[in-house]
């Protein structure tokens, strides 16, 4: 926790939000070196780090976490409140980031607005579609929840598909020791919403869901 008082910085000064992002990527950097992973990040060369996005990544391992941490853009995590159980970590995140507890209705829905509100302040969102880890046959996902699209619908901003092919095979659900293996975050060409609607829920959903599976399919396949 060596990077905890920086994280003081943006949970006192709120206007200072953009500095979350680049912790993020500070302290996924030095995790990653100093537990001697090789890691590669690939993206698209027309990501404006002004623009809002809701990254939509696969989620199979507890190492997708700090995978996404590597994200070129500053983004904040939409996520489980389980996360707030960690002591001091649990703090920094239930300040910094939006937790929902899945079994709640009501938390779902101000988990929606307080997103809008987050995207409104001009942050980018990090939404595991998923709802957390699912599966239990990696590199199959699991069924998409409607949230993140909905939200990048309300907002009409892009989504980004992303795919993280290798953390399953790294460090597997339930695991605690860590196999060899490049760990890689692909952050995929954006997927504009301009002009969909609530309508084009299952359509955006299906064309994320594509694309990450195909990028799946062949990584496993190389590997």
């Amino acid at each position: 926790m060596m990077f905890f008082p920086l994280f003081l910085i943006p949970i006192l000064w709120k206007d200072r939000h953009d500095l979350v992002g680049t912790f993020n990527r500070w302290w996924a950097r030095v995790f990653f070196t100093l537990g001697l992973f090789r890691y590669k990040v690939e993206k698209p060369s027309n990501l404006d780090p002004k623009q809002p996005y809701v990254f939509c990544p696969n989620h199979f391992s507890y190492l997708d976490i700090p995978a996404m941490g590597l994200n070129p853009v500053n983004a904040i995590f939409v996520g489980k409140n389980d996360m707030e159980k960690i002591p001091l970590f649990g703090y920094m995140y239930r300040k910094l980031h939006i937790t929902v507890d899945r079994q709640s209705l009501k938390s779902r829905y101000t988990t929606v607005l307080k997103s809008i509100e987050a995207i409104e302040a001009g942050k980018s969102l990090v939404i595991f579609p998923e709802g957390g880890i699912v599966t239990d046959a990696p590199p199959k996902m699991g069924k998409f929840k409607d949230g993140a699209f909905r939200v990048a619908i309300e907002k009409q901003i892009p989504i980004i598909p992303v795919t993280i092919p290798f953390n399953w095979i790294i460090l597997p659900d339930g695991s605690y020791i860590p196999r060899w293996n490049l760990l890689k975050v692909v952050f995929h060409e954006p997927i504009a919403t301009t002009g969909t609607t609530l309508d084009d829920v299952e359509k955006l959903k299906k064309q994320t869901y594509g694309i990450i599976d195909a990028e799946l399919k062949r990584h496993n396949n190389e590997n």
